[in-house]
């Protein structure tokens, strides 16, 4: 499942490409939602909410997606939509076109209705508001159940949001924590937080997360998809294993976190 940071680039590329045009492309290609055209509405933004986007259209209509696994939007110049049976939402204006392909989740909301959609998330790691008050918050949430794992805590996004299985196996091996190691037991819980926010921050404005600093192909990771081999910092062999995620459609990889077994004791 993308990562808050892909999903706020997201955002910002179809805010960019749609934002204060009228739409003359409205094509959903979701059964229930077939007959809707929003054509002639203006666009007034497009936001990232942790993983859901939401696109704001003039009249207090919000067309809600969620990517899921294999989702993902993408914007080029108006004219012809190539045939895929992925696409599942198409807007477009006079100069740019928005493809949405393998959409997990598309809907029509009243724009006042938004919070029924997204208002479980706990506080957005990438929110412009972002400060010592919502991280305290996040941190008040994890705290909540402090016998879970904090592996698994971390991609509930009803504590916060925005964390995929990438940040949560970096951020634990940055900051020495074992994967199951219950939450309560976590020392600098907000400390965690923090750094997350960071990595999340550091890398909205590219595809690709680098925790590393080392933007070369391969170099990116700490922990994250490299099982067997050695810790780039002590040499130890990365391990990995399943790990229950509470994501609505887990992934085989969604289910599996890395670690190193002499950094993270």
């Amino acid at each position: 499942m993308p990562e808050g940071d892909v999903v706020r680039l997201a955002a910002r590329r179809l805010h960019e490409a749609l934002a204060g045009r009228p739409l003359t492309r409205s094509d959903f290609r979701v059964p229930r939602l077939a007959t809707v055209d929003l054509r002639g509405r203006t666009v007034l933004e497009v936001v990232s909410r942790g993983k859901h986007l939401l696109i704001r259209v003039e009249g207090g209509v919000t067309v809600h997606t969620h990517l899921l696994m294999e989702g993902r939007w993408r914007v080029r110049r108006a004219g012809p939509v190539p045939r895929d049976h992925r696409v599942r939402l198409v807007l477009g204006n006079a100069e740019w076109q928005a493809v949405g392909s393998s959409l997990g989740l598309v809907e029509l909301l009243r724009t006042a209705d938004e919070d029924g959609a997204v208002g479980h998330l706990g506080p957005d790691l990438l929110d412009p508001a972002w400060g010592p008050e919502l991280a305290a918050e996040a941190v008040a949430r994890l705290a909540a159940d402090p016998g879970r794992p904090v592996g698994e805590a971390l991609l509930d996004q009803t504590r916060l949001a925005g964390i995929g299985n990438v940040y949560k196996a970096e951020v634990l091996f940055l900051r020495g924590v074992h994967p199951w190691t219950p939450v309560g037991d976590v020392p600098g819980m907000s400390g965690l937080v923090e750094l997350a926010h960071r990595l999340l921050a550091a890398n909205q404005d590219r595809y690709g997360h680098v925790t590393t600093g080392d933007l070369r192909r391969g170099h990116e990771h700490w922990v994250y998809g490299r099982a067997g081999r050695p810790c780039r910092r002590c040499g130890t062999a990365i391990r990995r294993a399943g790990q229950p995620s509470p994501s609505p459609s887990p992934s085989a990889d969604d289910r599996v976190t890395f670690w190193c077994p002499h950094c993270q004791p």
